[in-house]
C-alpha cells in the first residue's frame, strides 16, 4: 500500500515539474467540460450506485442529498469548470518589481504550490471543482474522497484525465486514489512529505480533526464554521429579519451558516419577536439567554455555556443579548472559529470597528454570511475556506493555490 503510494507521488512530481501555458489549460478544461456534457448518463448511472449504497447502509436524508447529482447539478459542475477556464491564469504574475540602489532589478513572481493532496467526503462536484482549479494554477492533485460517492469520484476524475490525454498533458496532473481504505489517508498524512506540498481537508469535524493531529504535511483548511450574525442598536428591522432568516436557514449544513445570533440590548423589545419569530414558524430551534427570555414570547430553550461554542449544522440558533459592538466583538473573538462573521447596523464608524475588530478570515456588513463561499467572491470555486490565522484566509481559489519566488538581475554586480 505504501508502495502504491509512494508511485502514485513520485507521478505527480513528475507531472507538476511540466509547465503548461494558458492555451492548454484552457483547452484540457474545455475538453472536461464537453465531456461531463457527452458521459452525462453514464455519470448519473454511477452516482446512482452510490445513492445505493448509501441508502442500504442508513446514511441521514441530508447526507443522501449531498451525494446526489441530477440534471441540475452536473450542469452547475460544468458551468464552474467553464468559469475556471475563463478566469486569469495565477501563474507567472509579476506581484511587484523595484530597483534597488545596490543595481538589482527585483521582480517577485507567481509560482505554483507543486503537488496539492485532497481528502474530503461527500459532495462529488468537490472532485471536479479542486481538480479544475489545481490545475489551472499549475498544481498536480492527488484526490481522496469518501467512499460513499467512490464511483461517482471515480468517473469524473477519469473524465478529466481523458481531458489531459486528448491534450497531451501528463494525465498524472489528476490522480484519484480508488479506494475505501481508511489507511491510504493515513499514508499521505504521515508518509509522503517528499511528494505533497500542501494537504487540504474538505469534509466534517472529525476528519479535519483527524488531518490536522495526523498531518506531518502543512494543511489549509479549517476545523469549525461557527460563524455568528450580530445585530446593532443601529440596525433596520426588516434588513436584519431577512438577512438572518437566510443566513441561518438557507442552507443549515454548510459552514457558512449562522449559528449564534447576538442582539443588541437597545433594540431587544422591538426586533426579537419578528426576527425570531420568523426563524421559530420554520422549524429552527431557538436557545437564549436569560434577557431574551423577557421578551421573546416564542418558544426558548435555556442557552447553556456549550451554546455558544456549538456547530448546529441544522436548524437550530443561540441568541446572545449584548450591551455594546465591544462585547459583540469580544464574544466573536473568544467562542468564534475565524471562519465568518456579520455585523448589522447603519452605523458606519461601528461597522468599522466591527470590520477591523473581529478576528476572522471573512468580515461583513450587512450580508448573510452564507455568501462565504469562493464562487461567490467571483473565485470560479474553491478548494476549501482556510481560517489558519497565516495566509491563505477565506475562500482558497485560484490566486490563492499558488507561491511566489523572486526573480532577481543585474549588470554582473558583485556584493562589496
Amino acid at each position: 500500500m505504501k508502495k502504491f503510494m509512494n508511485l502514485v507521488g513520485i507521478k505527480s512530481r513528475k507531472a507538476s515539474a511540466k509547465k503548461i501555458t494558458t492555451n492548454t489549460k484552457n483547452k484540457v478544461l474545455n475538453k472536461y467540460a464537453q465531456l461531463l456534457d457527452k458521459e452525462k448518463e453514464l455519470i448519473l448511472r454511477e452516482n446512482a450506485k452510490d445513492i445505493k449504497f448509501a441508502q442500504n447502509k442508513g446514511l441521514k436524508d441530508n447526507l443522501i442529498n449531498r451525494l446526489k447529482i441530477n440534471d441540475l447539478r452536473l450542469k452547475n459542475i460544468k458551468d464552474s469548470i467553464k468559469k475556471i477556464s475563463k478566469l486569469k491564469d495565477p501563474v507567472n504574475v509579476t506581484l511587484k518589481k523595484w530597483k534597488r540602489p545596490n543595481g538589482l532589478n527585483i521582480r517577485r513572481v507567481t509560482i505554483p504550490i507543486g503537488v496539492i493532496g485532497v481528502i474530503f467526503e461527500s459532495r462529488p462536484n468537490v472532485t471536479s471543482d479542486v481538480a479544475g482549479l489545481c490545475f489551472k494554477s499549475g498544481n498536480a492533485v492527488i484526490l481522496k474522497g469518501g467512499s460513499e460517492a467512490l464511483n461517482t469520484n471515480r468517473i469524473l476524475a477519469k473524465l478529466f484525465r481523458q481531458a489531459l490525454k486528448k491534450n497531451n498533458v501528463d494525465e498524472n496532473y489528476i490522480q484519484f486514489i480508488d479506494s475505501k481504505d481508511r489507511k491510504m489517508v493515513d499514508i499521505m498524512l504521515s508518509k509522503m512529505k517528499k511528494y505533497i506540498d500542501v494537504i487540504i481537508p474538505r469534509g466534517g469535524k472529525s476528519l479535519v480533526k483527524r488531518v490536522q493531529e495526523f498531518s506531518n504535511v502543512p494543511i489549509i483548511g479549517h476545523l469549525e464554521g461557527l460563524c455568528h450574525t450580530f445585530v446593532d442598536k443601529d440596525a433596520e428591522l426588516n434588513m436584519a429579519s431577512k438577512i438572518i432568516y437566510n443566513a441561518k436557514l438557507r442552507n443549515t449544513s454548510i459552514c457558512g451558516a449562522t449559528e449564534t445570533i447576538l442582539l443588541h440590548e437597545k433594540i431587544i423589545k422591538k426586533f426579537c419577536n419578528p426576527i425570531l419569530k420568523k426563524l421559530q414558524n420554520a422549524n429552527c430551534k431557538i436557545y437564549g439567554d436569560r434577557i431574551l427570555k423577557k421578551y421573546y414570547k416564542g418558544q426558548l430553550y435555556p442557552a447553556k455555556e456549550k451554546d455558544w461554542s456549538t456547530e448546529y449544522l441544522a436548524a437550530t440558533v443561540s441568541v446572545k443579548v449584548v450591551k455594546s459592538s465591544d462585547e459583540a466583538i469580544n464574544h466573536i473573538n473568544k467562542y468564534g472559529t475565524m471562519h465568518t462573521d456579520s455585523i448589522i447596523t447603519k452605523n458606519k464608524k461601528t461597522a468599522i470597528k466591527f470590520l477591523k475588530n473581529v478576528k476572522s478570515s471573512i468580515a461583513m456588513h450587512n450580508t448573510s454570511t452564507q455568501f462565504a463561499d469562493g464562487g461567490e467572491f467571483g473565485f470560479g470555486g474553491e478548494v476549501g475556506i482556510s481560517t489558519n490565522t497565516l495566509p491563505p484566509r477565506g475562500p482558497v481559489g485560484l490566486e490563492q493555490l499558488v507561491s511566489y519566488k523572486y526573480e532577481i538581475s543585474s549588470k554582473g554586480k558583485i556584493r562589496e
